[in-house]
């Protein structure tokens, strides 16, 4: 048994990845800022708005998620809007939200 499993592991640097992706999640405001972009598209001011954040601090996190692939930006004249990267994004914040609301109830 433990042989079929070994034979299944990923390599470290698959699993480095995930860890990587992981501690990305392990921040409130970033799991704030996901939560925002889960519902739409937004600009650096309108997500500063609505957190109740300055815009500095917000876009210094939206660097790190822009890093972890975990979201992305489109330009539009001036503004910058931002939105989840892809499916995964979505699902990942979707699972998490419903582990943690079966933990609280």
């Amino acid at each position: 048994m433990v042989e079929a499993v070994r034979c299944h592991m990923p390599e470290d640097e698959l699993l480095d990845s995930i860890s990587d992706t992981f501690k990305v999640f392990g921040d409130k405001t970033r799991i704030k800022i996901l939560y925002v972009l889960h519902t739409c598209e937004l600009c650096v001011c309108d997500i500063a708005q609505l957190l109740d954040m300055n815009q500095s601090a917000i876009s210094h996190q939206l660097r790190v998620l822009k890093q972890a692939k975990l979201i992305k930006s489109r330009r539009e004249g001036k503004s910058v809007f931002y939105s989840l990267d892809d499916s995964h994004v979505r699902m990942i914040l979707s699972m998490g939200m419903e582990h943690a609301k079966e933990q609280i109830l």
